[in-house]
């Protein structure tokens, strides 16, 4: 299962959603001039890349599902 090319796409999409959580939880913590930048657009990109991880999820499940 981890040699599954669809299956290290799932892992680095969701990586990529937690590192956005991240940088944006860290600004917003901290406040300060990089909150005001870019709050928004990380929230923007955050819900872009956890659209896509989703979507890479439903049909890895889909597909596994399928063949089994």
């Amino acid at each position: 299962m981890p040699a599954d090319p669809l299956f290290i796409l799932v892992v680095i999409a969701v990586i990529a959603v937690v590192i956005i959580l991240v940088l944006g939880l860290g600004g917003f913590a901290s406040g300060g001039e990089f909150n005001k930048r870019n709050s928004n657009k990380l929230m923007r990109l955050r819900l872009i890349a956890q659209f896509i991880a989703v979507i890479l999820i439903v049909i890895y499940v889909y597909l596994k599902k399928g063949i089994g």
